[in-house]
């Protein structure tokens, strides 16, 4: 067994029977395991008594990583813009030791991981109003995200601003950003990584280039930009209350639902596939109130109606994601949810229904079904995303002078949630 003389951090290559293996030496609570991160972004553990020799190529020195990097020099000739830091993979960088990682918070921090991206645009502000995991994330952080969004959209030195944020629900988000901040005026860009940047496979650096495009040009939108595909080769910038996230992995993960991309996204160009809002100069204002006693329901086989039991206690609306057209077990059924649902929408609890099928559109005149649960006064959400809808439901439940018009406000077409003109063709929007 070769004597090694590593610190977590170094950078080393091992010499084993068959083959040698470089990486960096993280920190392993086995003694007799030397453990390391590949240049992949996986980790192995090693038993000593299988390496023959090693040596570092790289010493880890702590004062260097910790050094507080200068931010780029704001050069002529480039677009300003904000960034939002909230969280996720996109925001995290290796701590070499440990293996894990910490945020990235400063601008001079993300251009040097990120340097791609300072060339493309400037950086006139960094905002970070929070570090969480977006599956941690409630009202009241999508609240002071649009807060940050609203100062810098309104500064005349800012040309639009990019969000990152963890991908699990990014599209919540971007569905409240989209009702929260009103007179949009310029691009509001929400961007994730599912890779980290370690990794030679990592989506990061494609996903940022292409948000940097997107938000220097004329459409004044909430958007998602992401892979198109799970090769790197361009972005789809996708509208904020339409897109979902439809891979728990691929680097493509989100999709639009229902509609169209607003555009490709190369790192050099632009290319335009439907209409958009363009900028304009508005002064945009912030409309963040929020009703959190919302709900999100999947209908199952056999589910019993009691559990409306439960959330007219609690609850002010709910959404239900029915089955096929929009279906429930109603009168002939062994759990028929009509008496349950007549009750508690008289008293006046707000049940809408969305498509669980994720794709299409709901429709209560084709089947009795259907006519039954409208009779009872379910809001049928045509081809809303279940949520979009939920985040919509919160967000009218909280304006206190709508009381008594959910129905015609959740059916009213705000930002672009309800796409009127959908048809069969839209079922595989993303390969435009």
């Amino acid at each position: 067994m070769a004597e090694l003389n590593f610190q977590p951090g170094d950078y080393v290559c091992l010499r084993l029977a068959k083959e040698e293996i470089e990486g960096r030496v993280l920190e392993s609570s086995d003694s007799s395991i030397v453990l390391l991160k590949l240049k992949t972004g996986y980790n192995i553990g090693i038993p000593r008594e299988n390496i023959l020799a090693g040596r570092a190529l790289k010493r880890f020195k702590l004062e260097e990583e910790g050094v507080t990097l200068t931010p780029p020099t704001l050069k002529e000739g480039k677009k300003n813009i904000g960034l939002i830091v909230t969280g996720g993979t996109i925001a995290s960088k290796l701590d070499p030791r440990t293996g894990g990682v910490a945020p990235l918070t400063e601008i001079g921090e993300f251009a040097k991981f990120y340097p791609e991206l300072f060339k493309i645009v400037n950086v006139e502000r960094i905002e970070v109003p929070f570090m969480i995991a977006s599956e941690s994330m409630t009202s009241e952080h999508w609240i002071k995200i649009a807060q940050a969004c609203e100062k810098m959209l309104n500064d005349s030195l800012i040309s639009g601003v990019i969000v990152t944020h963890g991908t699990d629900f990014l599209h919540y988000t971007s569905a409240a950003l989209s009702f929260f901040l009103k007179n949009l005026n310029k691009p509001v860009v929400l961007t994730y990584s599912q890779r980290s940047i370690d990794r030679a496979s990592s989506d990061a650096n494609l996903n940022l280039q292409c948000a940097a495009q997107m938000v220097i040009y004329d459409c004044a939108e909430v958007m998602l930009v992401g892979h198109a595909s799970n090769d790197d080769d361009f972005c789809y910038a996708m509208p904020g209350t339409k897109v979902r996230k439809l891979h728990s992995s691929r680097r493509d993960a989100f999709k639009v639902v229902n509609d169209r991309p607003i555009a490709k996204v190369w790192k050099d160009k632009v290319k335009f596939l439907r209409e958009y809002k363009p900028r304009n100069n508005e002064k945009v204002e912030l409309d963040i109130g929020f009703n959190d006693k919302v709900a999100l329901i999947k209908f199952y086989p056999g589910q019993d109606p009691s559990i409306l039991d439960f959330y007219a206690l609690k609850y002010k609306g709910i959404v239900v994601e029915a089955s096929g057209l929009g279906h429930l077990p109603v009168s002939e059924a062994q759990h028929n949810w009509i008496p349950k649902l007549k009750k508690y929408i008289r008293e006046g609890l707000v049940v809408c229904a969305a498509a669980q099928t994720v794709f299409g559109r709901l429709d209560p005149y084709v089947y009795s079904n259907g006519r039954e649960l409208l009779d009872a006064g379910v809001i049928f959400l045509e081809d809303m995303l279940a949520e979009t809808a939920l985040v919509k439901l919160g967000w009218i439940l909280g304006h206190h002078g709508w009381k008594g018009k959910a129905k015609e406000k959740m059916l009213e077409n705000v930002v672009g949630e309800l796409n009127e003109r959908l048809g069969v063709g839209f079922l595989d929007n993303n390969n435009s």
